[in-house]
């Protein structure tokens, strides 16, 4: 399939390919063109009617104009307005897909993966990533494009890539992120903090730090220093469980660990977006050095700070402290889990009756956030998990934090993917070798993760799923603070040895 786990991804390849290259380069080496930005225009408007809108925007890569104007020709040959957003973050893009009513909305990016590559990421007109049966439907369609036998005049392509109208996308969420500030300042306390800030050099870059610095927040800006989107600098380079010395900080490649400065332990002493704008890390400051404030602390300071009734969905790279340690909370918090990705966050979240919030520990939070024309939307966006964070450290915490547990993460490389279904004979096997070691365990999947086991009781979690990007396996195990961890680790590592001689 063209899609993997969020969206369309690769290495941008300015060749000139005819359809069928133009699939072949995507399906066998990973390779984005703008000829494939075109098919999807063309499969994405089968889903629309005649005059219905969709709405581009992308970030700042050096490849994302052709890219662009590829899906542009696309949608207007199967009969859309196209209205073009601009430079934007994700989630400026998502606000004016809700502004602007249109049918989807379509960012140009790759994330934070480097500065070569880009691709795509679809949201529906509520707001919502594709489902994956959306995604099986749009590849099949771009397949039966690219296999018919049809031509299309130069003379038209170059007309066809012109937009219908322009919307300036970076400029409303600027005034969105304004209000949603002013609602967080509301429901925890005003903002606090000084600190040096790292936008990855996307659209953020450009006014981030002087909203905050107009708020009373001190802040600089320091990725106009780096040499492109996403190099050497961001949330995108840094891990959930970074930590560094002092002296380490200094000498780090990271733009922003390597600028922070020595000071007294328990400060934010720095904040990352990635190149999209979409997640958000901070760093902090420790006995001997700094560390990353991964998304579980930062989802913990909100609900420490949160009053009434919530609702937190956690993916299961999360900490399980964090949802097994509700109880501790003056708010009124219940719990679920979700597989990876932010979009099942969101489809996690968007019945819920109460405050929400959505957790990766990859520092994607998914919140609610006014929609432009009444009621509520949910949206990950970097920016306004910044300022989320800042106003819950700033107001009343009447709780303590959770205590972490345990968590490992192995990744099985140039895994045979097919081997691993989940549910097949291998699937059987992993499971006996769980039983047997610790006893009656809860068996289940979830929605998203066709290939995921969870293997789960009292406070311990393994899971088995493959990667959607490349030939690995991940199995990760967790542990819930208080509990023994001799044989789940037993139990974790026997699975490893079994799908590392199965799979590769």
């Amino acid at each position: 399939m063209l899609f993997g786990t969020d969206g369309i991804r690769g290495e941008v390849l300015l060749d000139d390919l005819d359809d069928k290259g133009a699939i072949n380069a995507i399906l066998e080496d990973r390779k984005v063109t703008k000829t494939l930005l075109r098919l999807v225009g063309e499969a994405l408007s089968r889903h629309t009617t005649p005059g219905d809108s969709v709405i581009i925007g992308w970030d700042n890569r050096p490849a994302n104009p052709d890219l662009v104007s590829g899906l542009t020709q696309g949608l207007h040959l199967g009969g859309c307005q196209v209205i073009q957003g601009g430079i934007c973050a994700t989630p400026g893009l998502h606000n004016a897909l809700l502004e602007t009513k249109s049918k989807f909305g379509c960012m140009i990016t790759a994330s934070h993966n480097p500065v070569i590559d880009s691709g795509i990421k679809i949201f529906d007109s509520a707001g919502f990533k594709t489902t994956p049966q959306m995604e099986m439907d749009l590849s099949e369609l771009v397949y039966q494009l690219a296999a018919e036998e049809r031509e299309v005049d130069l003379n038209d392509l170059e007309f066809l890539a012109k937009p219908d109208n322009i919307f300036n996308a970076d400029f409303a969420h600027q005034e969105l992120l304004v209000i949603r500030l002013a609602e967080f300042t509301g429901m925890f306390g005003p903002p606090e903090g000084e600190f040096l800030l790292d936008c990855s050099k996307g659209a953020g870059s450009h006014w981030l730090a002087q909203l905050l610095s107009h708020n009373g927040v001190k802040t600089s800006e320091l990725s106009h220093d780096a040499p492109a989107l996403n190099d050497g600098c961001g949330a995108g380079e840094l891990s959930p469980t970074d930590s560094w010395t002092w002296l380490e900080a200094a000498r780090s490649d990271h733009l922003l660990v390597r600028s922070v400065q020595k000071t007294e332990p328990g400060k934010i002493i720095g904040a990352a977006l990635d190149g999209d704008g979409d997640r958000c890390l901070f760093l902090v400051s420790v006995e001997n050095g700094c560390k990353v404030m991964d998304g579980d602390s930062m989802a913990d300071h909100i609900l420490r700070a949160g009053r009434g009734r919530w609702h937190l969905a956690a993916s299961i790279e999360s900490d399980l402290a964090l949802s097994t340690s509700l109880d501790r909370l003056e708010a009124d918090v219940s719990s679920s889990q979700t597989a990876v990705g932010d979009r099942w966050l969101s489809c996690d979240l968007r019945s819920r009756e109460c405050s929400v919030l959505g957790v990766e520990d990859s520092g994607h939070l998914v919140m609610s956030t006014p929609h432009p024309h009444g009621g509520r939307a949910l949206v990950g966006d970097g920016a306004a998990s910044l300022f989320a964070v800042l106003c819950a450290i700033g107001g009343e915490q009447s709780s303590e934090e959770f205590i972490r547990g345990f968590k490992h993460r192995v990744s099985i490389k140039d895994a045979d993917r097919s081997l691993w279904t989940g549910s097949n004979d291998l699937a059987v096997t992993v499971e006996k070798i769980a039983a047997d070691i610790l006893g009656d365990i809860d068996c289940h999947g979830l929605e998203g993760e066709p290939n995921l086991m969870m293997l789960e009781k009292d406070g311990i979690s393994i899971g088995i799923r493959n990667s959607g990007t490349q030939a690995k396996t991940n199995v990760s195990l967790r542990i819930a603070p208080g509990i023994d961890g001799e044989k789940p680790k037993q139990a974790a590592q026997a699975i490893i040895e079994l799908l590392r001689i199965v799979l590769t």
